[in-house]
């Protein structure tokens, strides 16, 4: 792989057009398997969006088994001028994995090569093994894999690579990109590297970057022993902005919980109607907090300094008192996205992240930018690490989507005017790109553009995401 940062901005050189869709794509599939080359209509429509945005139909989808069928595939695109777009279980909300453009989607479901090293302590996994079975299958050995996003049962490591996902456990856990010991992956001249996290951090640039970059093919993943004791409680806030001052309040006080998440007034309906959980469908908001470890009595400390601080804020304070009731609320949590959908017919979902010193005042921003503006917004999110969630949630035969897009602006505008950034784990893809403009200064989009161009210069790995087109939107 060649790397190149010169002086002047580097723009793409122009892709060959592709031609001869029909012989080549059947060249294609006679090398790698009919079984692994979908070339019929229907189901390359199927490739065609992620869990918020819908794209062009690709002109191939590949479902590669091995390293080796990645590197056959890349040759293949750079031979007749088409993209490529990586895709775990399409579940991710930022258009990240739709095609743009005639390219092949690489679809990773059926790499699901899967090993426990005990000893070690580590996971290796290709990019099809969804989220949860790394810690089904560490169990056994009194491990697991801490990073839990909310779509832990659906999402694959690939995905979460490509958007460093998070979930409930990062504030105390960490995210993705801090699991990783070493990765391989597939360049854009079709090249295997093998890396590891040793002097220029390319593990670390890789995770994160969206499948832009590089196409990852396995990973190296560490895991940590089980705690041995697990407290939960639920704080019940009459006004949103309490919910945030307590978070603050019980951190500075020295609590690290385990989860401490977040769900407003909406989403607590939404649950309610969805799964009749007994909540408190009056609450402006609730707190879900969970604190761990090996002291039974610094789990309960914790839980304490957090239960004190909440109350002080107006809070009503549950705590439960064995696992099932302890599992029915995160079962709420974990919900909340499914069930904000029956809301409306669609939605749109941002992804910011602030200073937890700016929380208060960011989620009453929020909810009354909602009001201004006449539409549903709905909040959730891991407010321990500052990251939230807002969801508009509109009809489109009733509301303006010009509507709903200046409002998404504005909720990225109130995430920045705080010392916030546009995205906490879902990435920018397709839908925040072109708030890259206003969130990075033109020296520093350059920097990324030149990275961009070092590892594909040809712009064909997953092109139209996260980077602003140049003079389109700004810089």
């Amino acid at each position: 792989m060649t790397l190149n940062f010169g002086k002047k901005p580097l723009k793409p050189s122009p892709r060959p057009t592709y031609t001869e869709p029909a012989q080549t794509a059947l060249e294609l599939q006679e090398r790698l398997g009919k079984e692994k080359v979908l070339l019929d209509l229907a189901q390359r429509r199927n490739y065609s969006y992620d869990g918020i945005a819908m794209g062009v139909t690709p002109t191939l989808v590949v479902l590669p088994t091995c390293t080796q069928d990645v590197v056959e595939v890349v040759r293949f695109a750079n031979r007749v001028g088409l993209s490529i777009v990586a895709r775990g279980a399409a579940s991710g909300l930022s258009g990240g994995a739709v095609p743009l453009e005639e390219s092949i989607v690489l679809s990773f479901t059926r790499m699901t090569g899967l090993q426990i090293d005990p000893q070690a302590r580590t996971a290796t996994a290709q990019p099809g093994v969804v989220t949860q079975q790394i810690s089904e299958q560490a169990r056994p050995y009194g491990l697991w894999y801490p990073p839990d996003p909310a779509s832990l049962r659906t999402s694959t490591i690939g995905g979460n690579l490509a958007e460093n996902a998070g979930g409930p456990m990062c504030f105390k856990k960490g995210v993705t990109g801090d699991y990783v010991e070493a990765l391989e992956f597939v360049d854009a001249a079709g090249e295997v590297h093998r890396l590891e996290r040793k002097a220029y951090d390319l593990v670390g640039l890789l995770v994160g970057s969206e499948g832009t970059l590089g196409l990852i093919t396995e990973a190296k993943l560490r895991l940590e022993p089980i705690p041995r004791y697990t407290r939960t409680l639920m704080a019940i806030f009459a006004e949103v902005g309490q919910a945030a001052e307590a978070v603050s309040e019980a951190i500075a006080a020295g609590a690290v919980p385990s989860k401490l998440e977040f769900v407003d007034n909406g989403c607590i309906n939404a649950v309610e109607d969805y799964l009749k959980l007994g909540l408190p469908r009056q609450a402006a908001a609730i707190l879900l907090v969970d604190t761990d470890g090996d002291d039974p009595l610094v789990v309960e400390e914790e839980l304490n300094w957090v239960a004190e601080a909440c109350r002080k804020h107006g809070a009503s304070v549950r705590v439960a008192q064995n696992p099932a009731e302890s599992e029915a609320l995160w079962k709420a949590r974990r919900s909340v996205s499914p069930a904000i959908g029956a809301i409306k017919p669609k939605r749109m979902n941002e992804d910011i992240a602030v200073p937890r010193s700016s929380l208060p005042q960011v989620v009453r921003a929020i909810e009354a930018l909602g009001r201004q503006y006449g539409l549903k917004v709905v909040q959730f999110g891991h407010i321990g690490d500052g990251n939230l969630h807002p969801n508009v949630l509109y009809d489109p035969k009733v509301d303006s989507e010009e509507k709903v897009w200046e409002l998404l602006h504005e909720i990225a505008r109130v995430a920045l005017r705080h010392g916030g950034v546009l995205s906490g784990e879902h990435g920018i893809g397709l839908m925040k790109r072109d708030f890259m403009s206003e969130a990075v200064d033109p020296e520093t989009l350059d920097a990324l553009r030149r990275v961009k161009a070092a590892f594909d210069l040809q712009n064909r790995l997953n092109p139209g995401k996260v980077l602003p087109e140049i003079n389109s939107h700004g810089p």
